[in-house]
């Protein structure tokens, strides 16, 4: 039975012991990500990526996140973690979480992958295995390629500690004077303009076997300490040991101060580009305490900042052997199908003198035929969304195109398509958000480029980061105007469209239609816009409508009817969404979630949240999707859009979420939740304690793999 109203407040919900800390829930999302590199099951060289995955992401959260608490840390303020953890308090567990992890990594990496490579003919060599043709190769192409991009830095009176750029490799140099005995200490850069990891040619490359290897070569840092007389001479090179410094790298931006906001980014890109304050050293184990201290103190960091490493540093870019040609060690290829309804769509017409003669519909007369959903990268990002825009940017009835871009690749079909769309005359109109991390010098490169051929360029709002993913093709139609719009779940960016899950709906419908046109009309000029006809939109109504769906379900088992809700993510951190959940647990709504990465929401506790189950799903696809599914006592309710149930979504940011009107599109949304909730290969079970245990099916149970399962649904649905 439902519990009553009254007891339901007997709890406090608020009590900081029902949520999990959110820099912690991460490094458990991280940990998911290094279990699938030590996973026999997937790939050889995909384990490598996720291992080079999970360096990456920890760099970021370096620079962003431990930045943030070690700032408030040195600010004293006692801000507290909705857990009640001060900032202190995460830095410690941090550090006390991580290192076994790091140990990990590179024991899976030294002792697992590397000679698995090696028996698959990938040898991933050091200096000292060399044999002496092997050396002399190399000695040459060091002397010729290597050696006049390198310098030296000494460190003495006369020459204070270089400053060491973010994310560097670098080697600390002790060099004796032969002639007066004095030790003096150097520091030599690891050039980022070399590669990596140097190829040896496929004749040096030869197996035990006999064969030829499929790659054979040494860490370009190895190459240079062995050649280190070059860069000293007449010095005895005592000692030499390679580190890495991660510094804090999120924007510095005042945006009220700010009178021109893209000048603004380009001057702090050009601070983040050598870094902030150095927040963590990477060394090896071997490193004898002189060097060390000296580190320490040059960089002013504390012990605890210091991860020691046995092995070859910065494992992100091991990235670079997954363009190796050895399919075998890979994922199956994945070509992403066309959409049915897509199938028979004709060409844009690029010359508007010429007869229209090709077979097939446009894209508009589909839009206007029925709704259409895309699930990418299951079906091709290219054939629908980058078409929608390149037919809008050729056809004789389009008027205006607007769009918001907050992340897209640097070579962008869907900017170009932009650019000839105000080419061709159209109105264009283009939100860039130059804020979006890590993206804001791609994003400023295209606002100039935009801006240069006459589209109008906004930059976004202050104070607020512009996430939502709309566009609006405005279109003349006998004596009407028609407005298509595209909502969707994630970035224009048809690259990442093949690495990212992410879904996206095309409409007509003149509601929505209106509403996007308001959105832009906020996004653009000086609307106050309070309310919205379908669209739920942050900061204005989102939150608000959000609670209001939780408490219908809530009343609705009140009631004695069924309260049911599921909802895809990729965080969950709001106290206040948090709050309503466990109140909706408490009532008896049976609550499915599946949150790829951070989850404050402890599920499963007695009289709290005993209703309420949380997975994660970590596979080959980045799982990127935000799906709302409400029961509403049968009248299902469904939505799609850009925000997570996070604070920034809800409050700091422009953030779009439709509903979705047409039941056969809700009825295929609902069979991808029930998919991924009966994954039992990549998903992984959230325990009330934070920890996650991964699934596995039994022997009697097929395995099932929610992304398989889709991708092979996608294959079926094109062949028929």
């Amino acid at each position: 039975m439902p519990k009553s109203k009254k007891a339901a407040h007997q709890i406090n919900l608020n009590d900081p012991q029902y949520y999990l800390n959110r820099e912690l829930s991460w490094l458990e999302f991280n940990k998911r990500v290094l279990h699938e590199a030590c996973d026999s099951r997937t790939p050889l060289l995909e384990r490598l990526k996720f291992l080079a995955i999970w360096s990456s992401n920890l760099d970021e959260f370096f620079m962003v996140r431990v930045a943030a608490l070690k700032q408030q840390v040195e600010a004293k303020v006692s801000l507290l973690a909705s857990d009640c953890r001060t900032p202190e308090q995460q830095l410690d567990e941090i550090s006390s979480m991580l290192r076994p992890l790091v140990a990990k990594e590179h024991e899976q990496f030294e002792k697992v992958l590397r000679p698995q490579l090696a028996e698959h003919g990938i040898n991933i060599l050091d200096y000292i295995d060399l044999t002496q043709k092997q050396r002399n190769y190399l000695d040459k192409y060091y002397e010729e390629q290597i050696f006049p991009v390198v310098t030296p830095l000494a460190v003495d009176p006369s020459h204070p500690f270089p400053y060491i750029s973010n994310l560097s490799l670098n080697l600390a140099v002790v060099v004796k004077n032969p002639e007066t005995q004095e030790e003096l200490f150097a520091r030599v850069k690891v050039p980022t303009v070399l590669p990596r990891f140097l190829a040896l040619p496929p004749d040096l490359g030869i197996q035990d076997n006999g064969k030829p290897a499929v790659w054979t070569g040494v860490p370009l840092e190895q190459a240079i300490a062995h050649n280190l007389e070059s860069l000293f001479p007449g010095m005895n090179i005592q000692e030499y040991h390679t580190f890495r410094i991660t510094r804090d790298g999120d924007l510095a931006l005042k945006e009220d101060d700010a009178d021109d906001l893209l000048l603004a980014i380009e001057q702090e890109l050009r601070k983040r580009r050598v870094g902030g304050d150095a927040l963590r050293l990477e060394i090896h184990s071997q490193t004898p305490e002189s060097i060390r201290k000296r580190l320490l103190e040059d960089l002013e960091l504390e012990e605890n900042d210091v991860y020691e490493v046995d092995g070859i540093l910065g494992l992100k870019d091991m990235m670079y052997f997954m363009s190796l040609p050895v399919p075998e060690l890979k994922d199956q290829p994945w070509q992403a199908v066309v959409h049915p309804r897509l199938q028979r769509i004709k060409e844009p017409n690029l010359n508007p003198d010429a007869r229209e003669i090709e077979e097939g519909k446009d894209f508009f007369t589909v839009i206007r035929e029925k709704d259409l959903f895309v699930h990418h990268p299951y079906q091709s990002f290219s054939s629908s969304v980058v078409n929608f825009i390149a037919h809008a940017a050729h056809d004789r009835n389009v008027l205006a195109i607007k769009m918001t871009l907050y992340r897209t690749s640097f070579e962008s079909p869907i900017v170009n398509a932009l650019i000839a769309a105000a080419e061709n005359g159209k109105q264009v109109s283009v939100l860039v958000e130059l804020k979006a991390r890590f993206d804001e010098e791609n994003n400023i490169y295209w606002a100039k480029r935009l801006e240069s051929v006459g589209v109008h360029v906004v930059y976004g709002l202050v104070g607020l980061k512009t996430h939502c993913k709309i566009v609006m093709v405005v279109r003349r139609e006998q004596d009407r105007i028609s407005r298509y719009v595209h909502i969707g779940t994630g970035n224009y960016n048809h690259k990442t469209a093949r690495l990212y899950t992410d879904l996206g709906l095309f409409s007509c419908n003149e509601e929505l239609g209106a509403d996007v046109t308001d959105v832009f009309n906020f996004l653009t000029g000086y609307s106050r816009q309070k309310s919205y006809r379908k669209l739920l939109v942050a900061p204005v109504t989102m939150r608000d409508r959000f609670l209001s769906l939780i408490q219908r379900e809530i009343e609705n088992v009140h009631n004695g009817l069924t309260g049911r809700i599921v909802a895809k993510m990729n965080s969950l951190v709001d106290p206040e969404i948090i709050c309503h959940l466990y109140e909706a647990s408490r009532a008896g709504v049976q609550i499915d979630l599946i949150v790829r990465g951070i989850c404050c929401l402890r599920p499963g506790l007695k009289d709290i949240s005993e209703n309420i189950r949380v997975i994660s799903i970590v596979g080959r696809f980045l799982e990127h999707s935000r799906i709302f599914y409400f029961h509403n006592n049968g009248q299902e309710e469904i939505y799609i859009g850009s925000a997570d149930w996070m604070r920034r979504n809800l409050d700091r940011r422009v953030e779009v979420i439709t509903p979705i009107l047409d039941a056969d599109i809700a009825k295929d949304l609902q069979e991808i939740l029930g998919i991924m909730l009966a994954d039992n290969r990549q998903a992984w079970e959230l325990q009330p304690d934070g920890s996650y245990i991964q699934r596995r099916p039994g022997e009697e149970v097929p395995e099932a793999s929610s992304q398989k399962i889709l991708m092979s649904m996608a294959l079926n649905s094109n062949a028929n």
